[in-house]
């Protein structure tokens, strides 16, 4: 089994969708985590606040210089994720394709670097 990093990529600008279309969305994605979690794949989801939340910390000499907001300014980020532990990337690229459905949003696959 490995580990892969399910990505929803939220658009930064339009507005959000209106209360019934998100309550029906979370409804989605709480069938799907139960759903992750039964077959036994489900490690962590979460979502992510605004990008001009953040705060960036990057090293400069010996110092770490602190800045709000986002790194760099772009079109889409990452408003949420779900770390899986799939037996292949076929298997997670299932676990995307169900996310999206719910989600309505792309979703980007990727596997860690390390293994468990």
């Amino acid at each position: 089994m490995a580990h892969y990093l399910l990505s929803v990529i939220q658009p930064s600008e339009g507005e959000p969708p209106a209360e019934d279309e998100m309550n029906a969305i979370m409804g989605r994605v709480a069938q799907l985590q139960t759903d992750m979690q039964d077959a036994g794949v489900w490690v962590f989801s979460g979502g992510l606040e605004a990008p001009d939340t953040a705060t960036v910390l990057a090293r400069s000499g010996d110092d770490v210089l602190v800045t709000d907001g986002p790194f760099v300014e772009l079109k889409e980020y990452v408003g949420g994720l779900t770390i899986i532990d799939a037996p292949d990337l076929d298997a997670a690229l299932h676990w995307g394709r169900r996310s999206t459905e719910a989600i309505g949003l792309p979703i980007e696959v990727r596997p860690f670097h390390w293994a468990p």
